[in-house]
């Protein structure tokens, strides 16, 4: 009966444990909550808006919590610039640029490997395209782009330094990267050649 007794104290005690044990990607957002918070304290760095530094990074990274791998996180930097809403404007389009950049880079990084293996040339009208693809996933991905929290910093002359972070979800960011493609392709015929292959690549994550 003693034995019996133990046991349920035991599991009692365990129980609560397990509930609140955490897992590793939680446990990741939480340092990166914790270095964050630090990092821009030790920078100067100061939420625009109405919220406080504590609460947008909470917000922030229990959005990206919820979506887990399905959430990309992309930032917006603007870093010198007099007025604050013109600087926070320069970030967005920067975070649309930069997610265009690295939506070509790694299309192309994937298509150039892979022809390569298969002894194939990925270069030249390839490139055009390449470059034809980047400019479009701007284009598209601006409205799937949601905002999360932008922050800015006092550079001491009379400028501002500001950074605007977006969380995309990935499974609208696929379909613009394929809404991107399909109008790239009707101006390149060696990319419709590969439309398969291609298609397949852009459907895979950015860091997959």
């Amino acid at each position: 009966m003693k034995k019996l007794i133990y046991a349920f104290l035991a599991l009692a005690f365990l129980i609560p444990s397990i509930a609140t044990a955490k897992t590793p990607l939680e446990k990741a957002r939480e340092k990166a909550y914790k270095e964050k918070m630090k990092e821009y304290k030790k920078e100067g760095w100061k939420p625009m808006g109405s919220k406080t530094m504590e609460l947008v990074l909470l917000e922030h990274y229990d959005k990206l919590g919820r979506l887990g791998s399905n959430g990309h996180e992309v930032e917006g930097i603007s870093t010198r610039t007099k007025s604050l809403n013109t600087g926070k404007q320069m970030a967005i389009n920067n975070a649309v640029v930069t997610y265009g950049q690295e939506a070509g880079s790694t299309l192309q990084g994937r298509v150039v490997s892979d022809m390569s293996a298969n002894g194939a040339d990925a270069t030249g009208e390839f490139e055009n395209f390449f470059a034809a693809y980047e400019r479009l996933v701007e284009k598209e991905i601006r409205g799937e782009m949601e905002p999360s929290y932008t922050i800015m910093k006092d550079n001491g002359d009379g400028t501002y330094e500001i950074r605007t972070y977006f969380i995309v979800e990935e499974s609208n960011a696929q379909k613009a990267r394929l809404r991107a493609l399909e109008e790239a392709m009707k101006n390149s015929e060696i990319a419709a050649e590969h439309a398969n292959k291609i298609s397949t690549f852009v459907k895979q994550g950015l860091d997959d």
